[in-house]
């Protein structure tokens, strides 16, 4: 008979024998978060509709063409571009949508839209074809880039890639280029915004941008940003283009147009891309504009202090260099309760990443995990003071001391209360030098 082995809970065994428990060495597992991630609705000419879906950066300057119609360096990708320059994962939704697909006998475009139609398929007799058993060469275009080759004997062998769908009952011939038409671009709407804002609800991002001009959508993306932030605790910030009446922290308002374009919301792009790949403790202030687009800088002094007192986030003229004015955001209406120190950016990253960071912590470890006990509270104190150590060796918080976090039993005894005194650090954007002369 052997004896007795394996775990053990509580030391109450009946049988002789070793029983051992291996447990990880304490440690924080209050880790920071990485930022990055930018969610944006546009009008696309490629994509799928009705969804969400995600790119990388390698994979947008690798497979642009498969994932938005377009060459990487293509005009038409200008504004992603902006985008990608500053974010590790962008979400996207195409808002255009019931569109008709481009197709002939052979194919039929995966996504509708016109731009299905700069799509052709090739028919060659392949090496190993002969008259008795003809094999073929089929080849996909998208303008003058083959995207696909297959070769088959029949169109069921076929099998649909990235860009088009194959007609499996299709008579195989050969043919120098059988052009696919008939693709037509949808139209997108207001609604088309809402069902946006309702798919990407359940995903974490860092910035929202919204390019539309209409105050009716901007409306409808602070509301959206004021209830997750608000009422459900989730931490963004969402880039509108000239809606400094929102005046929450939440929504930064992007001033400029483009230069013979003043209503252009182009600006958007690179801003929701800096916003969100902007580290926890560092600021925009001064930034260098490194897209692709001509921004529209002709501001008077003068202008550009209203600018700032109303709230807007502004790109100036530096010498030759176009750079970000002041890293604020909306929020103007100072309280006692709410400052003005809400109308920085850097601050917002601070309290948005402590948010974030610490709900995480609670919902992944401790909710339903830990007893509510005084030992579990202490566990729960020593992973917030954990964190917020981390956030002051970053410098993005400053003169933080273990007792400025407290935990305490709630009401009822599923509920634990926090209480966190933190002082965020801003960098440094204006000096006042006195020199005296002797």
């Amino acid at each position: 008979m052997a004896l007795g082995g394996g775990t053990f809970t509580t030391m109450n065994k009946i049988l002789p024998g070793t029983y051992i428990n291996f447990v990880s060495a304490p440690r924080a597992s209050a880790a920071l978060s990485d930022r990055g991630i930018a969610a944006m609705p546009a009008e696309l000419d490629w994509g799928p509709e009705g969804a969400v879906f995600a790119v990388l950066p390698e994979e947008f300057e690798k497979r642009s063409l498969e994932l938005f119609g377009y060459p990487y360096t293509h005009e038409k990708l200008k504004g992603l571009r902006d985008l990608f320059r500053n974010i590790r994962k962008g979400y996207f939704y195409r808002l255009n949508t019931g569109g008709e697909h481009a197709k002939n006998d052979f194919a039929t475009a995966l996504y509708a839209g016109a731009r299905g139609n700069s799509l052709r398929i090739v028919i060659e007799a392949a090496e190993a074809s002969t008259e008795e058993t003809p094999v073929y060469d089929v080849s996909t275009w998208m303008d003058n880039t083959r995207v696909d080759l297959q070769t088959v004997k029949t169109a069921t062998e076929l099998r649909d890639n990235a860009f088009v769908r194959f007609q499996a009952e299709a008579a195989l011939a050969a043919t120098a280029g059988a052009n696919l038409t008939g693709g037509t671009d949808g139209a997108s709407s207001d609604a088309a915004y809402q069902t946006f804002l309702d798919q990407i609800e359940p995903y974490t991002f860092h910035a929202l941008g919204c390019l539309s001009d209409k105050p009716a959508v901007k409306a409808l993306f602070t509301a959206f940003t004021k209830r997750m932030r608000d009422e459900s605790g989730v931490k963004f910030q969402t880039v509108l283009h000239q809606y400094g009446q929102a005046d929450y922290e939440g929504v930064i308002s992007v001033e400029n147009g483009l230069t013979g374009a003043a209503d252009d919301t182009s600006a958007v792009w690179w801003v929701t891309g800096a916003q969100a790949g902007c580290a926890v403790n560092r600021s925009l202030t001064n930034r260098v504009y490194d897209g692709e687009f001509e921004i529209d800088t002709q501001y008077t002094q003068a202008q550009l202090e209203q600018g700032v007192q109303s709230g807007g986030f502004l790109l100036h003229r530096a010498g030759d260099e176009t750079r970000v004015l002041t890293d604020i955001n909306t929020f103007v209406s100072a309280t006692e309760e709410r400052s003005s120190d809400f109308g920085s950016n850097q601050t917002i990253r601070v309290l948005d990443q402590i948010g974030n960071d610490i709900a995480a912590l609670f919902n992944t470890k401790y909710n339903g995990q830990v007893p509510n006990d005084a030992a579990g509270r202490v566990s729960l104190w020593n992973d917030v003071v954990r964190h917020h150590q981390q956030l002051q060796t970053l410098r993005a918080i400053q003169a933080f001391e273990p007792d400025d976090v407290t935990v305490e039993a709630g009401d009822t005894k599923k509920s634990v209360v926090v209480t966190d005194r933190v002082t965020p650090v801003n960098a440094m954007e204006q000096l006042y030098m006195v020199c005296v002369v002797a």
